[in-house]
């Protein structure tokens, strides 16, 4: 049976990369995006043309029955929910803490934590043992902003990472019992569209100098991390961590 996955935040970046490395090694992909249905086509479109299986949804993952609306579509389309990867997120420009505003930060919070939350909760409900499904495992992607504090990271983006750090250790021990096993990527300094707009463009060129591998990563790379954390494979790990992160 094909086994089915969805990956928040996947017309682009990382999340794009995984999506599509996902498909070729033989998913059928829920591609989910918030605005760029353009983008979002564009992977479906590719996953099929290479034989695959994959279907757009769009849903703001910071809202509850929007995540409960793309589960639902998920399953009547391309069948059972066995994976997840927690990808989407938003980041902000660099600001100091004085230039903060509540806003700001619950808008971080709400999607980088709440949203990751709400999507892991709908897919125990379906793979979990206890409730007749057949086991399997969540990626959630985090950043090496949560762990390293350094001056030039966004201190609400952090935050919210170091939580989704949590969330992951959390929710691996309760589950593993039920068959999912929970785990980790933390990217470092990638080459993406969030780190060009949201953030600073020309950051990773900028601060790679700094990083023991003298580069910045490729989403690919990243994609491959979260792959194997998915794939038998890594059968018997769960609540761990992997740092793609050139080093630092």
């Amino acid at each position: 049976m094909t086994k089915v996955v969805l990956v928040t935040g996947a017309s682009r970046g990382i999340g794009r990369a995984t999506a599509l490395l996902l498909a070729q090694q033989g998913y059928a992909v829920g591609v989910n995006y918030l605005r760029d249905s353009a983008a979002a086509e564009l992977v479906v479109a590719q996953i099929r043309q290479q034989g695959g299986k994959a279907l757009a949804l769009q849903a703001d993952i910071a809202e509850e029955e929007e995540v409960v609306a793309m589960f639902a579509e998920l399953e009547t389309t391309l069948g059972p929910i066995s994976a997840l990867v927690n990808n989407a997120g938003i980041l902000f420009q660099q600001a100091t803490i004085e230039q903060l505003t509540a806003e700001r930060i619950n808008k971080v919070l709400t999607t980088n934590v709440t949203g990751y939350f709400l999507c892991c909760r709908e897919a125990v409900k379906r793979i979990a043992l206890r409730h007749g499904g057949q086991g399997g495992s969540i990626v959630n992607v985090s950043s090496a902003a949560s762990r390293l504090g350094a001056p030039w990271e966004y201190i609400d983006y952090a935050a919210s990472k170091g939580a989704v750090d949590t969330l992951t250790t959390g929710l691996a021990l309760e589950v593993a019992a039920q068959g999912i096993r929970v785990n980790c990527v933390r990217p470092g300094c990638i080459y993406t569209e969030m780190h060009a707009s949201g953030g600073e463009p020309g950051r990773v060129d900028r601060v790679k100098s700094a990083l023991p591998m003298q580069r910045g990563g490729q989403p690919e790379e990243v994609a491959q991390a979260v792959a194997w954390l998915l794939s038998d494979a890594a059968s018997y790990v769960t609540g761990s961590f992997i740092e793609a992160a050139g080093g630092r």
